[in-house]
C-alpha cells in the first residue's frame, strides 16, 4: 500500500461516526493561506494570549461557535483572543498540517505580539496540535485535547501490549511520514514533563468515546489532574461539558474587564 494510500485510509479512520460528531463529510480542498475566523476578546485591555482552536477532521469551523466554545471563554471573562483554524482533513492526508499552522497561525500569532499560545483540538484536531508541538517545540505554550485520534488501532494495541506509554519500545531514528503516529506517541512518552520547549497538556474525553482505549493509555502518563472524563462518546455533548469543566481550572488569564454574560 502506499504511503498516501495508508494516509487516506488511517486519517478516514479518524474521521469515522463523523455524523455523530457533528462533522460534514464534504471535503473541501486545502488553500494557502489557511482560513481562520478571529475574535478577540472584549476587554478594557489589550491581551497577550490567544487560544487556537483546531477542528475534528470534517468539521466546519463554525461549530465552535455554535456549540458554544467561545462563549465559554467570554461568560468566565478569560484575556485571551480566539482564532478558529479551517485545519480539515485534506491538510493531513497531504501532510501539510504541520508547516500549515507554524506559516499560517503560529508564526503570524507571535508576530502580532502573543506571548502565550494555547491549542485546543477536537478529535483529530487534537492529534494535529500534538504533532505539531512535537515538531516545533516551544512554539505552543499549552495544549487541550479532547477525544484525540491517537492512532490506528494496531498502533494503540502495540503500545497497551508492551505495558503502556513508557514502556513501550519506541523506534529509534527519523520515521517515515507513514509512522507518525508512533512518531507521536515517541513523544507523549515525556508527556508528564514540563520545560519551555513541552507544552502543558490536558486531555478531556467520553468514556465511551470510540477512542477510549488510546485515551486511557495517555491519562495514564498525565498528571490526574491535567485528565477529565465525562460520560459520552464521540460526539459535541461530552466535548462541551469537558471544555466548561476544564476552562474552570486551566491556567489561563482572567480579568472581570473581558466577561460578557450572556456571550
Amino acid at each position: 500500500m502506499t504511503t498516501s494510500r495508508l494516509a487516506r485510509r488511517t486519517l478516514l479512520a479518524a474521521a469515522g461516526g463523523a455524523a455523530l460528531a457533528g462533522c460534514a463529510l464534504i471535503p473541501r480542498p486545502t488553500v494557502v493561506p489557511m482560513q481562520i475566523i478571529k475574535e478577540s476578546a472584549p476587554c478594557a485591555a489589550p491581551v497577550d494570549t490567544l487560544v487556537v482552536f483546531l477542528p475534528g477532521a470534517y468539521s466546519l469551523p463554525r461549530e465552535f461557535i455554535d456549540e458554544g466554545m467561545l462563549r465559554a471563554l467570554r461568560t468566565r471573562g478569560i484575556a485571551a483572543d480566539a482564532w478558529i483554524v479551517d485545519a480539515h482533513v485534506r491538510y493531513y492526508e497531504e501532510r501539510t498540517i504541520i508547516d500549515r499552522l507554524q506559516a499560517d497561525v503560529i508564526g503570524p500569532a507571535r508576530a502580532h505580539g502573543y506571548r502565550r499560545i494555547w491549542l485546543v483540538g477536537v478529535s483529530i484536531g487534537g492529534f494535529g496540535a500534538m504533532i505539531h508541538a512535537r515538531a516545533h517545540p516551544g512554539a505552543a505554550d499549552g495544549l487541550v485535547v479532547l477525544a484525540p485520534y491517537l492512532g490506528q488501532r494496531s498502533v494503540v494495541d502495540e503500545v497497551r501490549k508492551a505495558g503502556g506509554v513508557r514502556a513501550w519500545q519506541a523506534p529509534e531514528g527519523e520515521l517515515p511520514l507513514d509512522q507518525m503516529e508512533r512518531t507521536l506517541w515517541r513523544w507523549l512518552q515525556g508527556a508528564s514533563e514540563r520545560g519551555a520547549e513541552r507544552p502543558s497538556l490536558y486531555l478531556g474525553y467520553g468514556r465511551s468515546d470510540r477512542f477510549v482505549d488510546g485515551h486511557d493509555l495517555l491519562a495514564a502518563a498525565l498528571p490526574p489532574s491535567h485528565v477529565y472524563t465525562v460520560p459520552g462518546g464521540h460526539e459535541w455533548a461530552p466535548w462541551r461539558m469537558l471544555w466548561n469543566r476544564m476552562l474552570d481550572d486551566l491556567p489561563l488569564p482572567r480579568d472581570p474587564s473581558c466577561r460578557r454574560v450572556g456571550a
